[in-house]
C-alpha cells in the first residue's frame, strides 16, 4: 500500500492534538516516501542505502534491528517471535519507529511508547507489546487513548493531560522515520540481524521469518569465529 501526504492524513494529525499539540500539524510533511505494510514474507530484500545505520548497540556482537509501525498487522504478527528470539539468545532488540501515514493512530502510539520509555525502557517496550497484542481492538485515536490510560493506570503512571507539550517525543519518532528513509525502508516490519566484528555479512534481512533462529545462530557463530 503506497502512502503519501494527503488531506485525510492531515485531518488525522489535527485530531491527535490532545496528546500531541506541538507536533501534530507538522507531521504530514514527514511522510513523503512511499512505503508499505508488509503482509507475510513475500517482500523483497530492502536495498540498503546507508548500511552504517544498521549495527548492534555498543558492546553487542549480534542484535535484532526492526523498523515497525504499531498499527501494521504484520508487525503485530512478528512481535511475539522477535520477543521470543531476543529472550532466547539474550541479544538486543533495537526497535525503530516507522509509522505509516495512512494508519490513523500509529504515530500517536509511537509517541505514547516514547513517553513510557521516559519512565523505564521496559515499561515502554511492554506498552508496545500490549498494543500489538490488542491491535485489532484499537480502532481509533480515542480508543487508543482509552487503552493507554488503562495501561498507564495499571502500572501506577497516570498520563498527564499534555503528553508531549514541547513535541520532543514526536521529534524522536520523526527522527526514527527519517533514519528509515535514509536506509531505504519500503515496508513494515523490516527486520535485520545485525552483527559486529563478524567474519560474515554485517547484517541480513529477515524476509522469511521461519528462518529467524537459523539466521541468528549463524550470526553468533560468525562473530565467535571472528575473535
Amino acid at each position: 500500500m503506497n502512502i503519501s501526504s494527503t488531506p485525510r492524513s492531515l485531518a488525522i494529525l489535527k485530531s491527535s492534538r490532545v496528546l500531541l499539540p506541538a507536533a501534530a500539524l507538522a507531521l504530514a510533511v514527514l511522510f513523503v516516501t512511499p512505503a508499505k505494510a508488509q503482509f507475510g514474507d513475500s517482500a523483497p530484500t530492502t536495498q540498503v542505502h546507508d548500511p552504517s545505520a544498521i549495527k548492534p548497540p555498543a558492546g553487542a556482537r549480534v542484535a535484532i534491528v526492526e523498523f515497525e509501525d504499531m498499527e501494521c498487522p504484520d508487525c503485530a504478527n512478528a512481535n511475539p517471535l522477535l520477543k521470543q528470539a531476543a529472550a532466547k539468545y539474550n541479544i538486543p532488540w533495537v526497535r525503530h519507529d516507522f509509522p505509516l501515514a495512512f494508519h490513523a493512530w500509529s504515530f500517536q502510539a509511537a509517541v505514547n511508547a516514547r513517553w513510557f520509555d521516559t519512565k523505564s525502557k521496559k515499561l515502554g517496550d511492554d506498552y508496545r507489546d500490549e498494543v500489538f497484542a490488542n491491535q485489532r481492538s484499537i480502532t481509533s485515536l480515542d480508543v487508543l487513548l482509552q487503552f493507554t490510560q488503562r495501561y498507564a493506570s495499571s502500572h501506577g503512571t497516570p498520563l498527564p493531560f499534555a503528553l508531549d507539550p514541547q513535541g520532543n517525543l514526536a521529534a524522536l519518532v520523526k527522527a526514527d522515520y527519517a533514519l528509515g528513509q535514509r536506509i531505504g525502508i519500503q515496508h513494515t516490519p523490516t527486520i535485520w540481524i545485525s552483527t559486529s566484528q563478524s567474519k560474515g555479512a554485517p547484517f541480513i534481512e529477515v524476509v522469511d521469518r521461519s528462518r529467524l533462529f537459523q539466521i541468528i545462530d549463524q550470526a553468533i557463530a560468525d562473530t565467535k569465529s571472528a575473535k
